[in-house]
């Protein structure tokens, strides 16, 4: 088992997880995101070859419109 911390919130998972899959397993893959991995912002191209291991933070951001 390994522990990471998503936005905020520490989660359980089996083992190392990409990164896309994770994603896609809540339905993020075609909305408008940022993620960050410890802190370091990723590249969408990035997403892909990206691995999370036990002790990770994750944050992911989703742009919310607005204004006066």
């Amino acid at each position: 088992m390994i522990t990471l911390t998503i936005n905020g919130r520490k989660l359980e998972f089996t083992g190392p997880t990409r990164l896309t899959d994770y994603l896609e397993s809540k339905g993020l893959t075609n909305r408008p995101i940022a993620v960050a991995v410890n802190g370091s912002v990723l590249r969408k191209d990035e997403f892909a070859s990206t691995t999370l291991v036990d002790g990770d933070t994750l944050e992911i951001v989703r742009p919310v419109g607005g204004g006066t």
